[in-house]
């Protein structure tokens, strides 16, 4: 049995400074319940947490920790550039050589600019669309979370949807009323959407595949769909690759799915999981942005040289390893298949949804396609089972609403840990 008293202890401690003890609310485990573990270190496919216990890790930062964690080069050379200073506030070469990395690697990115955070590259990506557009309203979709600012947190998924808050209290109504929403998938309500809100609507941001209510595949035509509305009216379509960038193919879901983003933003992979983000598109549109243009972004640390090494050494590794992606996927597929035997075995409905190295499970008897059918779950036997799961040294997302994210450290041999825990997890349920 593990112990988890060194956690326990520092949970309280930290609630005496800091807002419920964390720093991101779905770190404190209130949604799964229980005292959330501190984490101590964490090597390859493996965390370690206060108490010496060890887990096989399927949240990988949130998306970043692609080559497993603490990788031996990204570490090396974060150790090489820290001697040097750990921020300028000013421009550096590895800027440009990480510009033109992403550049070569993702399609549709002309120009690209760093900021520190997938929150800030969304938002001044809205930004830079409605100063292209002249317009202020934006459609985004219930259950996508692309980050805390204001006008993305009506009807957002992760961390919002976990606590079921519905009204953000600090969220003007001026500010709510410029967000249109709709299912994710229902393209006929975007259309309706844009026709009742004609010559308004400056842009549709969207996760390609959802990966904060579970992941969420797009069904067919509904990316080509969207794609098709704002040729035709003139939005600006924007991707948040903040979960899918580089993970789900080099050049992210606009390679794997064959659909084309005017603007992209980007957070946790291309800082190897230091704080980082970044947003680039088309360059007509990108030109607004200052200093070129009227539309104003900035940043002390934006292109902070810590953040910007570790990002190149992990993009560049997988841009001369293309199998490494591909490696991924198979252990992705693996752990799929052997997940399908243990929950048919265990009778009960269940859906699996899995794309590249992004998973989840719900437990339901229909489809998973957008946030009501994931909300329409089993949320109560979720937490049973994270907590039957967690027992059993596999550390999950603490939270129904978020996907698994694998990394290439996982051998075969913790997969197949994974897929007997599993079964184990559900005789207990």
């Amino acid at each position: 049995m593990y112990s988890y008293q060194s956690s326990k202890a520092l949970f309280e401690r930290a609630q005496q400074s800091i807002p419920g003890g964390v720093n991101s609310p779905v770190r404190a485990f209130k949604s799964v319940g229980g005292t959330p573990l501190f984490i101590k270190k964490a090597k390859g496919a493996y965390l370690y947490d206060a108490d010496d216990n060890q887990y096989i890790d399927y949240i990988a930062s949130w998306g970043p920790m692609i080559l497993g964690h603490a990788y031996e080069p990204v570490v090396k050379a974060i150790c090489e550039k820290a001697q040097y200073s750990t921020s300028f506030g000013a421009p550096t070469e590895l800027e440009i050589d990480m510009a033109e990395l992403i550049r070569s690697i993702t399609p549709n990115v002309d120009l690209i600019r760093m900021v520190s955070s997938g929150t800030e590259a969304c938002m001044s990506a809205l930004r830079v669309a409605r100063g292209y557009t002249g317009r202020n309203r934006f459609i985004k979709f219930e259950g996508c979370y692309h980050g805390h600012a204001d006008a993305f947190l009506v009807k957002a998924g992760s961390g919002v949807a976990t606590f079921n808050i519905q009204t953000v209290p600090g969220v003007t109504a001026a500010i709510a009323n410029d967000t249109l929403t709709c299912a994710y998938n229902d393209l006929d309500a975007v259309k309706k959407l844009v026709a009742d809100n004609k010559d308004e609507v400056a842009a549709i941001i969207v996760e390609p595949v959802a990966g904060n209510m579970g992941c969420i595949l797009p069904q067919p035509g509904f990316l080509e769909g969207l794609r098709q509305v704002c040729d035709s009216n003139g939005i600006v379509l924007i991707f948040d690759e903040v979960m899918t960038g580089f993970r789900l193919a080099l050049g992210g879901a606009q390679e794997r799915l064959g659909v084309a983003a005017d603007l992209v933003t980007y957070g946790k992979v291309i800082g190897a999981g230091m704080p980082v983000g970044a947003f680039g598109g088309k360059r007509e549109i990108m030109e607004v942005v200052a200093p070129l243009g009227n539309v104003y972004q900035a940043g002390t640390l934006s292109g902070n040289p810590i953040a910007m090494i570790a990002g190149f050494t992990l993009l560049s590794e997988m841009k001369a390893n293309p199998s490494l992606l591909q490696e991924l996927d198979n252990k992705t597929l693996y752990l799929k298949d052997g997940l399908e035997k243990v929950l048919h075995a265990w009778g009960q409905p269940y859906t699996i949804n899995h794309l590249g190295s992004m998973i989840s499970i719900h437990f339901g008897p229909h489809p998973v396609t957008d946030f009501a059918t994931a909300a329409a779950c089993d949320i109560e036997r979720f937490k049973q089972f994270f907590h039957a799961m967690l027992k059993r040294g596999i550390y999950l997302p603490p939270s129904a609403y978020e996907s698994w994210f694998l990394n290439n450290a996982l051998t075969y041999e913790d997969l197949d840990a994974t897929i007997k825990a599993v079964g184990e997890s559900l005789a207990e349920l």
